[in-house]
């Protein structure tokens, strides 16, 4: 009997999460509504022209309320924490407002720097950024590995050319010789911290914005400490000119420094101004204050959707799909001739599951379905090739892991696909978030044996959906393929043994 109180007594304080105060009191965005561009206060005319002329003549609820933080009222005196379904705008909501602010900067320095966990990820922010930018004379570059160091660094760094009637400090003569080519920078941790630790030239000492999107992931893993490095190199700077107001000795144009305002920021407990303005974001932001404290926020203001922690976009239908041991990837094939060539992404729960899932489904024969495997194992080149076949509608279905659950958004995904059921809350959030994106329509389907249901019905609690209805395929859809699926599954095994025997042979010439 004690041992049974003291169970419940730990299921009880695993509940209780410390909320850190400012989190307890969000800003619901929900109550606002999508604003046409010519009711947003401010907006650059040369930003509104190159919204329209990008198929955009209205902002989202999101958009809207971090422009009335940013750009309106709240004058980005506090750090933004953004909560928000997956779809809703987040990447627009940051990037429309820093390039709004830098659009009247004099000198080229970077002065943006948005932080993603994967390289794919960083390409589509690029070009949100991209779009908009180039309207205001901004450039973006991009520092994710996708080409050589050695070519990143002539894009991200230029000589700088002497300015007519300055006169610079010869013994701070070699530090003006180099100087960023952008702007703004979107890069992910890794290749950040070699540019920050090798390459001549790269500074953050003018960072005035710091973004770091799927925060979650960002901070669960290290990534070499960038975050630690980032701020450590902005704060120094901040340090290094406050050196300079008392010390009137060095060269005020030895580096052409970007101009601040010397002094202490109103209200805020004596924080530097310029500060480094952060704006974190995420479907599933954590509430864990030890990973929050990481990022050392200024007086931070939560904006989120309801009052819900997990939300599911507004127009997805969400269903399940039970199926017989063993005859699972039947129920697939069936569900998939059944949806008659609509985009759908099918989730796997590793690598190994989506390459052999997808070989398998090649083996079916002709299904009138053009499949493609996307994971993280594979090269670059090869993603973005399948990413932009499957854009444009040459791919109908792309099987994945979960390298594309976060963030990625294709145009006209109607279907999901849970092949495997997801671990946790978090990966169906961002997992089904690839459909029903930017307030249109979409289903999520997840396939379980019988022994699987009690437990995604307790996963979807979480999220407070209490209902999942049950989808079915036609009986005698799944039994057609049983002839084939058993052929297919001894090519499967031929395929297997195969790949295997070419990894040993690559692996015994790599010793000799």
């Amino acid at each position: 009997m004690e041992e049974e109180e003291a169970r419940e007594q730990k299921k009880v304080s695993r509940k209780k999460v410390a909320v850190l105060p400012w989190m307890r009191s969000p800003v619901d965005v929900g109550s606002l509504n999508k604003s046409p561009l010519t009711h947003l206060p401010f907006l650059h005319p040369r930003l509104e022209a190159a919204l329209c002329s990008s198929g955009i003549d209205s902002l989202f609820p999101v958009q809207v309320a971090v422009w009335q933080e940013t750009i309106g009222p709240g004058s980005f005196e506090r750090d933004l924490c953004v909560n928000s379904p997956t779809g809703s705008g987040k990447t627009l909501a940051y990037a429309l407002p820093i390039v709004q602010i830098l659009s009247t900067r004099a000198v080229k320095c970077l002065r943006a720097l948005v932080v993603l966990p994967t390289r794919d990820l960083a390409l589509q922010v690029r070009d949100v950024f991209a779009t908009i930018a180039p309207a205001v004379g901004l450039s973006v570059g991009l520092a994710v590995g996708q080409s050589s160091i050695s070519d990143e660094i002539s894009m991200l760094i230029e000589r700088q050319k002497p300015e007519a009637g300055i006169c610079y400090d010869p013994a701070e003569h070699h530090s003006t010789e180099l100087q960023s080519a952008v702007d703004i920078l979107v890069a992910t941790p890794g290749r950040l911290m070699d540019h920050i630790n090798n390459t001549k030239g790269f500074t953050l000492e003018h960072l005035r914005f710091l973004v770091v999107d799927e925060t979650d992931r960002l901070l669960r893993e290290s990534y070499q400490s960038w975050l630690p490095t980032v701020l450590q190199c902005t704060s120094s700077s901040v340090d290094r000119l406050f050196t300079y107001a008392n010390n009137p000795i060095p060269s005020l144009f030895g580096s052409l420094k970007t101009i601040r305002r010397i002094g202490v920021e109103r209200g805020f407990k004596s924080k530097t101004y310029p500060r480094l303005v952060k704006m974190v974001l995420s479907a599933t932001l954590t509430q864990d204050p030890s990973k929050l404290a990481q990022l050392d926020l200024h007086h931070p203001l939560f904006l989120t959707t309801g009052q819900i922690r997990y939300q599911l976009p507004e127009h997805l239908e969400s269903f399940k799909l039970i199926c017989e041991p063993k005859m699972k990837p039947l129920y697939l094939v069936a569900l998939l001739q059944s949806l008659q060539g609509e985009k759908c992404i099918v989730f796997t729960s590793s690598v190994e599951s989506t390459h052999r899932l997808c070989t398998l489904l090649k083996f079916f024969g002709d299904l009138g379905i053009k499949i493609k495997e996307y994971s993280g194992h594979q090269h670059q080149t090869v993603r973005s090739k399948t990413l932009r076949a499957f854009r444009e509608g040459v791919i109908q279905v792309v099987v994945s892991s979960d390298a594309m659950t976060r963030g990625m958004d294709v145009e006209g995904v109607r279907n999901v696909i849970n092949y495997d059921k997801p671990p946790y809350i978090k990966t169906y959030i961002h997992r089904a978030g690839r459909t029903a994106r930017a307030g249109n329509s979409g289903r999520c389907f997840t396939l379980l044996h019988e022994d699987e249901v009690k437990g995604f019905k307790k996963l979807l609690k979480k999220a407070d959906i209490d209902s999942c209805p049950a989808h079915s395929v036609p009986s005698d859809s799944v039994e057609s393929l049983r002839s084939i699926y058993a052929s297919a599954l001894e090519k499967l095994k031929e395929s297997v043994e195969m790949e295997a025997f070419k990894k040993r042979k690559i692996g015994f010439k790599s010793k000799r």
